[in-house]
């Protein structure tokens, strides 16, 4: 019998290889951890496999879903799922599963590694002392932000944007520091917030004007594009920081540089970008960001994990049953999905 064709644009962590090369035939287009494969390669890869497993960084759109007519589904190793076209998928009935849930934990402690980075300038004074610039204590050197009650003895407050698994992880790591905790999020239950005891910000100003530091779990979407730019930059306390590790276009990058230059905000921690991977203009030369390189996920347990679930996903294609994390479900009810099935 012949075996499963699997084409892989990026190398994986091993557990999901393991899974993906004892199911099938299995094509890794780029092994290369800082390069990825251009689109003619990924177009070609497609037409030679029974079942795609994709990463955030190639684009998936109509056409690379039409270079193969007998594709059995696209599995994503990632949350988000902005890089396909998932409605097109769905007219060709073709189905789409991601890697939910396993990173909640590991990306809430990313969010407060930044936050709490940026607030005691965790990365300035490093630099400055492997500069050999530290010859002397001073009282007045790299003055940072409290993010407990602190000096002043008043609780700092926290405002988060987006309360799904990750916003609530963050909430939850902030009970250690007596925080305040705003969120925003019109699509989450009351329920959710009274449970936790967070207060609703029935709009973004009030979380805007309200909070010390801001972190940021939205899904991407055309609503949530540049949900932060001029105007709520100037709603912000002066002295607020700004933490992203949802998707870099949440923010208006230029917006963020200008802001920052200019004192209308005191900092931000980024893990995301606008247009990954480059970044706005003046955005590397500014002393009040800390950038990091989309590593929010990056621990060896949950990218082992999120590995294993895109090979299973892509498993589950192949096998023509429901993957257990399919984005697009209805897709299975379909006269499309049912005619790629039976013609493979």
């Amino acid at each position: 019998m012949t075996r499963p064709r699997i084409y892989l644009t990026r190398n994986i962590p091993d557990p999901g290889i393991e899974i993906l090369r004892n199911t099938g035939d299995l094509t890794i287009d780029e092994m290369n951890e800082e390069t990825g494969p251009d689109r003619q390669r990924v177009l070609a890869g497609v037409r030679e496999a029974d079942v795609l497993v994709s990463l955030l960084t190639e684009p998936i759109d109509g056409e690379v879903m039409d270079a193969n007519p007998n594709l059995l589904g696209i599995a994503q190793y990632a949350v988000g799922f902005n890089n396909i076209d998932v409605d097109a998928a769905t007219e060709r009935g073709l189905p789409v599963s991601n890697t939910p849930g396993v990173l909640s934990d590991t990306t809430a402690d990313f969010a407060w590694t930044l936050l709490m980075a940026s607030a005691r300038m965790i990365p300035q004074g490093h630099n400055y002392t492997v500069a050999n610039r530290y010859k002397i204590w001073g009282p007045n050197l790299l003055l940072g932000a409290d993010i407990s009650p602190g000096g002043s003895g008043e609780p700092k407050t926290l405002g988060i944007a987006g309360y799904g698994r990750i916003g609530r992880a963050v909430r939850k790591r902030a009970s250690g520091f007596d925080m305040k905790i705003i969120a925003f999020d019109p699509y989450a239950p009351d329920s959710v917030f009274e449970e936790d005891g967070v207060e609703r910000a029935e709009t973004l100003d009030p979380l805007l004007e309200a909070s010390d530091f801001i972190s940021i779990h939205v899904l991407l979407n055309e609503e949530t594009r540049h949900l932060f730019s001029t105007e709520e930059f100037s709603k912000m306390k002066s002295s607020a920081i700004i933490i992203n590790t949802s998707r870099g276009p949440v923010i208006d990058e230029a917006a963020l540089v200008t802001a920052l230059k200019e004192g209308q905000i005191g900092g931000a921690g980024l893990d995301v970008y606008e247009n990954e991977p480059a970044m706005a203009e003046g955005l590397t030369e500014l002393d009040n960001v800390v950038l990091a390189p989309h590593i929010a996920s990056a621990t060896r347990d949950t990218r082992g994990k999120m590995a294993s679930m895109a090979a299973e996903n892509a498993v589950a294609h192949l096998e023509k049953r429901p993957a257990p994390n399919c984005v697009n479900p209805e897709v299975y009810e379909t006269e499309a999905y049912q005619k790629r099935v039976k013609g493979s």
